[in-house]
C-alpha cells in the first residue's frame, strides 16, 4: 500500500503541497499531469530521496515518513534510467537482486539477456530503460515507482514491455505508482488515477471517472477532450426529465440547459446557475444525415469543416451555427455516410454525455 496524508516537500525552488491519496495493497496507481507539475518530486518524496517537510507516508503498513531510502523496500525507475556506468548490463540487473537466478529470469523476460555483457554506455535509450526496469524488478520490491518508464521505447517495444510488466505485476501483486503523460496507458494499467498540477492534487479517482468527468476545463483539455465549451447553465426542472431512465428515487441531478454561442445543450447536473463549462468526449457524438428519432436529446444541423483520419477512427469537425463540435466516427461510417468537407450533417449526443464542470 502507498498512503500519503497531507505530504509536502521541497526540491530546490519547487514544492509539492498537501498531497493526500491511497493506492491499495497490490494496487496500480498512475500519476498524470503536465511537465513541471511535480510528478518526479512526488516519487522521490515517497522513495525518501527528497525529504518530506510535513505529512505522513505509509508504505505497506509502516510509517516511512522519516525512514532512509534503503529501508523503504521499494524500487524506482527513472525516465533516464540512471544505470551504473561502470557496470555491465548483467551487473546492473544483479545489483540489489534477491538472487542471480531472479536477475537472469527478469532479464530474459524483458529481452535484454543478449545485452548482458555489454557496457551500459553502448546501449540505446530504449535498451537502458528496459535494463532499468529489469534491475528494479529483480529486487522483488514491495512497492515499485515508475517515472515514465516506457518513454524512450518505440511503439511496438512499448506495448510488449507494458504487457510483460503487467504480467509480472499480476504474478507478484506488489504495489505500483507510475508517472505517465499517456492517459491511454493510464487507463489500460491503473486502478486509481491522480492528476497533479503545480505541486498539488487537482483530481483523483477511478481512471474512467477522471477521464469522463474531469473536475475542470483545464483537466479536460489536458486529458485530450475534444469538445470543451464555455457558457452558462441554468436548471430547467427540479424533477427528473421524462427521458431520464433511472429510478426517480435515486435521482440526484437536475435537468440543465447549457448555452454556448447560439447553441443550447440539454444536460444533467447539479450546478449553480451561471458561467460554467461543458465537456463532451468526441466518441459520444454521433453523425447522421437526418435528425434521429432515438434517445439523443441534443441534435444540431451543421457543416463539416475538417476530416482527420487516425487509423480506425476519424475525427470530424462540424460547424453548428458557429460552434465547432468534434465527433469520432469509424472510417466505415465516413464512407457509408459519404462525409467530406462542406457536407451538411446532424450532430447528436445524449444529455448524459454532457459533463458540466
Amino acid at each position: 500500500m502507498i498512503s500519503l496524508r497531507s505530504v509536502s516537500a521541497r526540491a530546490g525552488s519547487f514544492q509539492i503541497t498537501d498531497i493526500s491519496f491511497d493506492v491499495k495493497q497490490g494496487g496500480y496507481g498512475v500519476v498524470i499531469g503536465p511537465a513541471g507539475s511535480g510528478k518526479t518530486t512526488l516519487l522521490e518524496t515517497i522513495s525518501g530521496v527528497v525529504r518530506a517537510t510535513s505529512g505522513k507516508i505509509v508504505l505497506g503498513d509502516e510509517d516511512m515518513t522519516h525512514a532512509p531510502p534503503e529501508a523503504r523496500r521499494l524500487g524506482i525507475v527513472y525516465q533516464h534510467a540512471y544505470l551504473f556506468p561502470h557496470l555491465t548490463v548483467r551487473e546492473n540487473i544483479r545489483y540489489g537482486a534477491v538472487n542471480a537466478s531472479t536477475a537472469e529470469e527478469i532479464a530474459e523476460r524483458f529481452g535484454v539477456q543478449p545485452l548482458a555483457d555489454r557496457s551500459v554506455e553502448s546501449l540505446s535509450g530504449g535498451e537502458r530503460q528496459l535494463v532499468a526496469i529489469a534491475r528494479s524488478l529483480a529486487r522483488r520490491p514491495e512497492v515499485l515507482l515508475l517515472d515514465e518508464p516506457f518513454s524512450a521505447l518505440d511503439p511496438r517495444t512499448r506495448n510488449v514491455a507494458r504487457r510483460i510488466l503487467r504480467a509480472i505485476y499480476f504474478e507478484r501483486r506488489f504495489t505500483v505508482l507510475q508517472v505517465t503523460h499517456d492517459f491511454t496507458e493510464a487507463g489500460l494499467l491503473c486502478d486509481v488515477a491522480i492528476m497533479l498540477d503545480k505541486g498539488r492534487v487537482v483530481q483523483q479517482g477511478d481512471p474512467e471517472q477522471v477521464f469522463r468527468k474531469p473536475a475542470s476545463p483545464y483537466i479536460a483539455d489536458f486529458l485530450g477532450a475534444e469538445n470543451v465549451f464555455a457558457g452558462t447553465a441554468r436548471p430547467i426542472s427540479p424533477e427528473p426529465p421524462d427521458w431520464f431512465a433511472a429510478d426517480k428515487e435515486s435521482f440526484i441531478q437536475h435537468a440543465v440547459a447549457f448555452t454556448t454561442g447560439s447553441l443550447t445543450f440539454y444536460a444533467l447536473g447539479d450546478v449553480v446557475p451561471g458561467p460554467t463549462h461543458a465537456v463532451i468526449r468526441a466518441e459520444e457524438v454521433s453523425l447522421s444525415t437526418e435528425p434521429s428519432m432515438s434517445s439523443l436529446q441534443n441534435q444540431f444541423r451543421g457543416t463539416i469543416k475538417e476530416i482527420i483520419p487516425a487509423g480506425a477512427v476519424t475525427r470530424v469537425t462540424v460547424d453548428a451555427s458557429g460552434t465547432p463540435i468534434v465527433a469520432a466516427v469509424t472510417a466505415r461510417s465516413v464512407r457509408e455516410l459519404q462525409l467530406f468537407n462542406g457536407v451538411e450533417v446532424v450532430v447528436g449526443f445524449k444529455a448524459t454525455a454532457v459533463h458540466l464542470c
